[in-house]
C-alpha cells in the first residue's frame, strides 16, 4: 500500500497532528522528561494549622526537657559546690566555690562504699536471674502448641491486677529463711508480669511459626532451637527487658527496708534514704561547731549521693535507648 493509500484511509488530519517532544515512530524514547521549573524538588507546603501544631509540639517538648534537665543541673552544680554555698541555698545551675568534697567524703565513708558495691551485686544477679526466669516463661507462653497455655497466661496476669499483699508476702520470705539474706532483694521480685507479656508477645509475633517448623524438620528441638534461634533473633527484646529489671532493682529501697537488718547488706539507695531523711552519717560529734559543720556536709552529701547512684543508670541506658523504639512497636503491626 503506497503512502497516498495510507493516508486517504488514515485521514489528512492524522498528518497535521503535532508531535509530542521526545517520541519518534518506531521506538519509544528513554530520554527524561525536562524537570518543571529551575530544576528544584518541590515540598509539600505547610498549612497555617501545621505550622502552628508544630510550634505547640516543639514548645511542648522544650517545656518537658526543662522540667527534667533544669533539677539535674542543679543537683550536678550543687554536688560541685562548696558546703556554705549549697547550705545558704546559693547554688542554682552552676557551682559556687567549686569543691569536690562531697565526693570525697561519700567515697571514703566505708558505708556509702559497700551499699554503692551491694547495689551493683543485687542489681547485676537480680538483673540475670529475672532475665532467665522471664524467658523461661515467656517463651512456652508464645508457642501456640502448648497445652492450657491460655489458663496459665490468665493466672499470669491475674498477679499484675491482685497480689497477696505486704504481710503474706512478709511470712512467705520469713518462711523460706531469706531474711536478712541478698536472696530476699532478688527472689520475691524475679518475674515481673510486664515483662513476661512483652517477651511473650515479642516471640509470637516476631517469629514466625514457619521457622520454628523449619528448624523442627532439620531435627532441631525445643531447647535447642531457643538458644540457637530464638534468643539470637530476641536481642532488642532482652535487652529492654534487662534494662526495665536493672533500673527497678537499682533503684529499689523498700523491699530493703523490710528484708534486711545488717548494715553491711544494705544496698546504696537505703544509705542515701538514711541521709536524705534521718539526715545520718558514720561517726559521731557533739560539738555545736560540728554539728553545723556536718548538716553543711550532710546537706552536700545529699547532691553528690544522688550523683554517684544516677551514674549507672545513666551510662548504660545509651546503650540501650536505641532498642526501645523496636520494644514498642512489638505487636504493633498484624498480619
Amino acid at each position: 500500500m503506497s503512502r497516498s493509500q495510507i493516508t486517504a484511509v488514515a485521514g489528512p488530519e492524522n498528518e497535521d497532528r503535532p508531535r509530542r517532544p521526545g517520541i519518534h515512530r518506531g521506538r519509544r524514547s528513554t530520554r527524561p522528561l525536562p524537570l518543571q521549573g529551575p530544576g528544584r524538588q518541590r515540598h509539600i507546603q505547610e498549612t497555617r494549622t501545621d505550622r502552628m501544631f508544630l510550634f505547640c509540639t516543639y514548645l511542648l517538648l522544650c517545656t518537658f526537657l526543662a522540667v527534667v534537665l533544669l533539677p539535674l543541673l542543679n543537683i550536678v552544680a550543687s554536688s560541685l559546690s562548696d558546703p556554705i554555698a549549697v547550705s545558704s541555698g546559693r547554688v542554682l545551675f552552676w557551682p559556687v566555690d567549686f569543691s569536690l568534697r562531697g565526693y570525697e567524703v561519700a567515697l571514703s565513708d566505708p558505708q556509702i562504699v559497700t551499699g554503692f558495691l551491694n547495689s551493683l551485686f543485687y542489681t547485676g544477679a537480680g538483673t540475670f536471674v529475672s532475665v532467665v526466669l522471664t524467658i523461661a516463661l515467656a517463651y512456652p507462653l508464645s508457642r501456640k502448641t502448648l497445652f492450657g497455655r491460655g489458663p496459665v497466661m490468665g493466672v499470669v496476669i491475674f498477679t499484675m491486677l491482685f497480689s497477696g499483699g505486704l504481710i503474706p508476702t512478709y511470712l512467705v520470705v520469713q518462711a523460706l529463711g531469706m531474711i536478712n539474706t541478698p536472696w530476699a532483694l532478688i527472689v520475691p521480685q524475679a518475674i515481673g508480669v510486664w515483662q513476661v507479656v512483652i517477651a511473650s508477645t515479642y516471640f509470637r509475633t516476631m517469629i514466625p511459626d514457619e521457622l520454628y517448623e523449619a528448624a523442627q524438620l532439620d531435627g532441631c528441638g525445643d531447647l535447642r532451637f531457643l538458644w540457637k534461634v530464638a534468643l539470637p533473633l530476641a536481642k532488642p527484646m532482652i535487652a529492654v527487658v534487662a534494662l526495665m529489671y536493672a533500673i527497678t532493682q537499682w533503684n529499689s529501697y523498700f523491699d530493703a527496708l523490710l528484708y534486711l537488718k545488717d548494715a553491711d547488706l544494705y544496698p546504696i539507695q537505703l544509705v542515701l534514704r538514711n541521709i536524705l531523711i534521718l539526715n545520718t552519717t558514720s561517726g559521731g560529734m557533739t560539738d555545736a561547731s560540728q554539728m553545723l559543720e556536718r548538716q553543711q556536709l550532710a546537706d552536700l552529701l545529699k547532691y553528690s549521693l544522688i550523683v554517684i547512684a544516677s551514674v549507672p543508670v545513666l551510662l548504660i541506658y545509651p546503650f540501650v535507648a536505641r532498642y526501645f523504639t523496636k520494644g514498642i512497636m512489638i505487636g504493633a503491626i498484624k498480619g
